[in-house]
């Protein structure tokens, strides 16, 4: 029988030594049934530790069970009707330090940083999301910086509540320094603690204490940031990480509101977290109609629900007004460019527009996962492929861990499928469907790519999951929303649509 080895400390498993790709959810799914190998885990159970306090529908599990099934075998994973699951392959922990060291990424030559989650001292939890707002945004001044290497939050806030080991940390994401900290609170008063440590020896390099007023906030984070940057290298030239707008908004209230908003909005999970992160953005607006940042994320709020098909195209567009809004106010914050860019290009089919909004916020923050990620699709969307790959690819290496690492990956695929090469692109959207269930694009991608194949009968799979995401599609619907230039995509879903009984019209 094949033996399965897994590695919790770099989240990779291995099927009798050769290493398998998983997606994160993916893994967290083998983890949790290889962990309860002797007992039979219910639907329910599974949905709850992979997808925790998330409403997900039931396929999205269905099609992790089916991508675990393709690489470890069909046998591997027993379905136990009206129950759930049983683990029935031969697995044992790795614990091989010299795998681990082979498998973790490079540590760059420059500066690389990992900003773990800060500690909630503040005696209250409903105060989680303004510490991961201050952590979020000194972790996005330290990303402004060239000369930084910075991993995404969306890795990094995987470790949140948890015992870590620093030279794990370092070793798992590949940086050489780790910032750590807590956040007191008493009334409206803030006292932010950070320690800034070699992850491989744990040596501290750093550390200071921070105090001030909730109306200081952005005052605050910057302090930290910049202290954090001399620290590392004390000749940088830190005007480089400096904020354009000292501030994104001067209404506390609509702050607080947009960063309630935001994990609502980045998560594109379930329908009703996006509509209830709208909800709260739309009031920041009322209290701060200028608020950019606000904007935007309305923006890439809108770009989920098409892709994710809860919406239909015209519904989704109806955004791009603030989009432009953002544009015409000549802001400098590289995440509200990169989210209206993608935007304007996705929705609006103007790729000249979104291509140089989101240059301009690459040139700004160099380090954002998801600035790379947005950029690579755009490139996708005008047919320069290898461009496309390149950012793509620098986006899992920024953030490994990122919850929309699916769409990286079918990225990649897309870009694939249009240099011709659909056997490697099919691996990677199928890779893709894993990690993540909700981007309908992928299964579209992967609809075409087993046409090309001649795979008639995973095409109709894929047609049938499709066609339950968007019973009208048609021939017609898709050459008007499709964002791609690219013959080659085009050609092969039409091909598909047609081929699997999608009307012309």
């Amino acid at each position: 029988m094949p033996v399965l080895k897994i590695d919790e400390s770099t989240r990779s498993a291995r099927l009798d030594g050769a290493e398998i790709s998983l997606g994160a959810r993916a893994f967290d799914v083998l983890n949790h049934l290889h962990h309860n190998s002797n007992r039979v885990i219910s639907k329910e159970e599974l949905l709850d530790k992979v997808w925790a306090g998330t409403l997900v529908e039931e396929s999205n599990l269905t099609v992790q069970i089916a991508g675990l099934r393709k690489v470890l075998g069909k046998g591997a994973i027993k379905t136990v009707p009206g129950i759930g699951y049983k683990f029935t392959l031969a697995a044992m922990p790795d614990d091989s330090s010299a795998e681990t060291q082979k498998d973790a990424p490079a540590v760059p030559s420059i500066p690389s940083l990992a900003v773990l989650p800060f500690a909630n001292l503040t005696g209250a939890d409903e105060n989680a999301y303004m510490v991961d707002g201050i952590v979020n945004e000194i972790t996005s001044a330290l990303a402004r910086v060239s000369s930084f290497f910075v991993i995404s939050n969306t890795s990094t806030f995987t470790y949140r509540g948890k015992a870590v080991d620093l030279a794990e940390v370092g070793r798992d994401l590949g940086v050489r320094y780790v910032l750590e900290g807590s956040i007191q609170k008493a009334g409206n008063r803030l006292r932010i603690f950070t320690q800034l440590v070699e992850a491989k020896t744990s040596r501290m390099i750093w550390h200071d204490r921070f105090d001030g007023s909730s109306e200081d906030i952005f005052d605050l984070q910057d302090t930290v940031a910049e202290s954090v940057a001399a620290a590392i290298e004390p000749k940088l030239i830190w005007a480089e990480a400096a904020r354009a707008q000292a501030k994104p908004t001067d209404n506390l209230k609509a702050y607080d509101l947009c960063m309630k908003a935001a994990p609502l909005v980045y998560r594109q999970n379930a329908l009703e977290n996006l509509e209830d992160g709208l909800t709260l953005l739309r009031k920041a607006l009322v209290l701060d109609p200028n608020y950019t940042y606000a904007k935007a994320l309305i923006c890439y709020a809108h770009t989920g629900a098409f892709a994710a098909r809860w919406w239909p195209f015209e519904q989704a567009q109806a955004a791009l007004p603030l989009a432009h809004e953002v544009l015409d106010s000549n802001s400098d914050d590289p995440l509200a460019l990169c989210y209206v860019g993608h935007y304007i290009a996705y929705m609006g089919h103007d790729t000249n527009t979104g291509l140089t909004a989101l240059k301009r916020a690459h040139s700004l923050n160099p380090n954002s996962a998801n600035i790379e990620m947005l950029l690579g699709w755009v490139y996708n969307y005008i047919d320069q492929s290898d461009l496309a790959i390149e950012h793509l690819r620098r986006a899992i290496r920024i953030s490994p861990l990122h919850p929309q690492v699916g769409i990286m990956t079918s990225g990649i695929g897309n870009a694939l499928f249009q240099k011709g090469d659909i056997a490697e692109a099919t691996k990677y959207y199928e890779q893709a469907l894993t990690e993540y269930p909700e981007f309908a694009t992928i299964q579209l991608g992967l609809m075409g790519c087993y046409w090309r194949l001649g795979d008639f009968e995973k095409s109709a799979q894929m047609a049938g999951w499709f066609r339950q995401k968007v019973p009208d599609m048609s021939v017609s619907l898709f050459r008007r929303t499709r964002p791609q230039n690219s013959e080659a995509y085009r050609d092969a879903v039409i091909g598909a649509l047609r081929s699997n009984g999608f009307p012309e019209d």
